[in-house]
């Protein structure tokens, strides 16, 4: 919690996430192609792609921790997100390594796990099932840091953030919306937590949904401020079957062939009914 380094820190999630931790770093290190704005005085800016390896090793020199929010935010083609979800997570690691940076917080996504069913409760520790290209990249983050703390002992933990705009829109994101305050709590465990090796938590505020039950995450401290009800407003959204049926929801639908199946967590082929 000394000299932090912020991926993709002109983002909208890490211009919430600055608010919380400049009171509480020596320094920040905005890392991002594109300029981040508003700079404090304990803040810097450095250009880099996530893509070039020698970029990210020079951007990470001296830092003690990296918060990784770098890279596409959403499905694209698999050649677009190969340089920057894919190879650029890797970049980060050894550029980690390199530079004896021991701390990660990862930014996964609740889209590693979208094709399980909503009438599902499912935790960390249940098998991937991710409902795109850009899910796969974070199960790949994910898989990255367990290697790099058996490697190089750099500790992780991977959050699976739910739905992190300003307040949730639907009832899918008022079923795993996360508030700023609540998104940094998880990220300063993340930051300081000594028993942290590469653990995987979901990223989300109090919600009664029941999508998920993380006991991991309330081992660590994590005790959730908002609500997300309190902070709904509902806009017309549409969704398709295969979107309503999954948790990932609209991310399910593209080139999806309209046929819902279903597997065990044996990889077995099980009815729909089972999951009514």
């Amino acid at each position: 919690m000394k000299r932090i380094a912020i991926t993709g820190g002109a983002g909208n999630i890490a211009t919430q996430l600055r608010g919380f931790l400049r009171p509480e770093v020596e320094h920040i290190r905005l890392i991002d192609i594109k300029p981040a704005q508003n700079l404090a005085t304990n803040e810097s800016f450095f250009e880099g792609d996530l893509a070039d390896a020698g970029a990210m090793r020079v951007a990470l020199d001296g830092m003690d921790s990296v918060i990784h929010l770098g890279g596409l935010p959403r499905e694209f083609d698999i050649d677009e997100m190969l340089p920057t979800n894919i190879l650029g997570t890797y970049n980060v690691y050894e550029a980690a390594r390199a530079n004896g940076t021991n701390r990660v917080v990862f930014a996964s996504s609740n889209h590693a796990t979208g094709f399980y069913p909503r009438s599902r409760t499912i935790t960390p520790l249940d098998v991937p099932r991710p409902d795109t290209r850009y899910g796969l990249s974070k199960c790949w983050g994910e898989m990255v840091a367990g290697f790099y703390y058996d490697k190089a002992g750099i500790r992780t933990l991977s959050i699976r953030i739910g739905n992190a705009g300003p307040y949730p829109n639907s009832e899918r994101a008022a079923a795993i919306w996360i508030s700023a305050r609540d998104l940094f709590q998880l990220v300063k465990i993340g930051l300081t937590h000594p028993d942290i090796a590469a653990a995987v938590v979901y990223g989300m505020s109090r919600t009664d949904a029941g999508w998920w039950r993380d006991e991991l995450a309330e081992r660590l401290g994590y005790r959730p401020q908002d609500y997300t009800r309190d902070h709904l407003r509902p806009e017309p959204i549409v969704e398709s079957p295969v979107a309503a049926f999954f948790q990932g929801g609209g991310f399910c639908d593209r080139d999806h062939d309209g046929i819902i199946r279903l597997r065990d967590e044996n990889g077995l082929v099980v009815s729909r009914d089972a999951f009514q």
